[in-house]
């Protein structure tokens, strides 16, 4: 994505309190994460309230309750070895 200089007044507190909580390196870095938070979160809650609006039907319900296969694919990891606790 394109990124672009640009100059914007801000609570230089609240930024070097996100900097600090995020590990961010820069004011660009702790910004643009939480501009993608802020995005991440507001799309989110469209889409739950998209949701509401029009709940499932029957149909689609019943699809919850066919029968899937698990398969991860790890048929040769023998999990107990590797996680076993020693004695």
């Amino acid at each position: 994505m394109a990124r672009e200089k640009v100059t914007v007044t801000l609570d230089r507190a609240k930024v070097r309190s996100a900097m600090a909580l995020s590990s961010s390196g820069s004011m660009s870095d702790a910004i643009d994460l939480a501009l993608d938070r802020f995005i991440g979160e507001a799309e989110l809650r469209r889409d739950i309230a998209a949701y509401v609006r029009q709940p499932i039907d029957d149909d689609e319900a019943l699809l919850g309750n066919l029968p899937v296969r698990l398969d991860l694919g790890d048929d040769g990891v023998d999990y107990e070895v590797l996680y076993m606790e020693p004695e």
